[in-house]
């Protein structure tokens, strides 16, 4: 049976108006992934499962926060998995960059910015699941001085116009568009 977080799921990605068509039926994937799973929203799903993720921004300085994730050795937004305590997605979101980049008193924007369905060595060394991502915004304070955390090799700030090369483009898109709406 559904639980709130899966409800909560639903609720966002239903009354969330697309940027453009591919990120549409993009939403559409996820939400008959949630209807076919109720533990769609959780790590156990072994078909894939709904994570959450946040770009960190200061949109004063013009710069976003990227984290060198360890698994996969590029620079990414924070996010991780959903978690059984987690009263929300949005919160979800905002507890990873929490926990991920050290800051406190991040503020974030409420509605997602982007979705970004990819596949993930998950669970396991031979373990591959798709991570079904939902993508927000957290504001930073000025002031912000991020603290790596054990998941993470490194945290830096990068001008949003001089994005690090071991990037991908589902990272520039988002960065792109959270600028955007900060701005």
């Amino acid at each position: 049976m559904p639980d709130a977080l899966h409800g909560d799921t639903v609720r966002v990605l239903s009354g969330w108006d697309a940027p453009d068509d591919d990120q549409a039926r993009l939403r559409d994937a996820y939400l008959a992934h949630l209807a076919a799973y109720p533990d769609g929203t959780y790590r156990v799903r072994p078909e894939g499962h709904v994570t959450a993720s946040a770009a960190i921004i200061d949109p004063t300085a013009g710069r976003v926060l990227l984290t060198l994730h360890p698994k996969v050795g590029l620079w990414l937004q924070t996010g991780g998995h959903l978690e059984a305590g987690d009263a929300s997605l949005a919160a979800a979101a905002l507890r990873e960059a929490t926990e991920e980049s050290g800051i406190a008193g991040l503020e974030l924007l409420p509605d997602p910015v982007r979705l970004d369905r990819h596949d993930v060595r998950c669970g396991g060394p031979n373990a591959w699941s798709v991570h079904y991502d939902v993508q927000y915004a957290v504001i930073a304070p000025s002031d912000a001085v991020p603290e790596i955390s054990a998941e993470s090799l490194d945290l830096r700030w990068f001008a949003f116009g001089a994005l690090p090369e071991r990037t991908d483009d589902a990272v520039r898109r988002l960065v792109t568009q959270a600028a955007a709406l900060a701005g």
